[in-house]
């Protein structure tokens, strides 16, 4: 397998086919970011559009990959995910930015099929590590990504720089 054809798998729903996203797919990538955007209460963060989609996911250097899980054709999640570099392994990481599952196909092995797929990714590419964030509230999330293995890195916060404090911090005013 390559990282461009990522397996099938079958789930509980039926039969669970994940593939890169192609450009045909921004209004149903553009969905899942809002669906997303709903379930963590942050609507009002998102800015994303069509044309910006187009501009970063589908270019000659794209700053993102983009999973789509379909079951029997509909789209039943998808996951956005990048590469990073971890400086005390010396090799490459992925980040994995999102992943959603529409309510209806959760708990149908659609996201242990997506993460399976970018944790072959990230073998493949002799990354050192997958890495990605959760809200502390997010228990169902929470509950899956320990059953699969992961460890919760509670020595380590996420700082963000956003807006006016990180085009002060660039020292422009915009």
């Amino acid at each position: 397998m390559n990282s461009n054809t990522p397996p099938d798998d079958t789930g509980a729903a039926g039969r669970i086919v994940i593939t890169p996203a192609q450009i045909t797919d921004l209004t149903t990538i553009l969905y899942f970011i809002r669906a997303l955007a709903e379930y963590e209460n942050l609507t009002h963060e998102v800015r994303v559009t069509e044309d910006l989609l187009r501009q970063f996911l589908f270019c000659d250097r794209p700053a993102a990959e983009v999973l789509i899980a379909r079951i029997d054709e509909r789209p039943a999640g998808y996951a956005l995910f990048f590469q990073t570099y971890c400086t005390f392994p010396g090799r490459p990481g992925i980040w994995l930015e999102d992943l959603f599952i529409y309510p209806e196909y959760r708990r149908s092995g659609v996201g242990r099929a997506l993460m399976r797929v970018i944790a072959s990714i990230t073998v493949q590419r002799n990354c050192g590590r997958l890495e990605w964030s959760v809200l502390d509230w997010n228990e169902p999330a929470l509950d899956f990504y320990r059953r699969i293995g992961a460890e919760a890195m509670d020595d380590w916060k996420l700082l963000r720089l956003t807006g006016d404090s990180l085009a002060r911090l660039a020292g422009s005013t915009q």
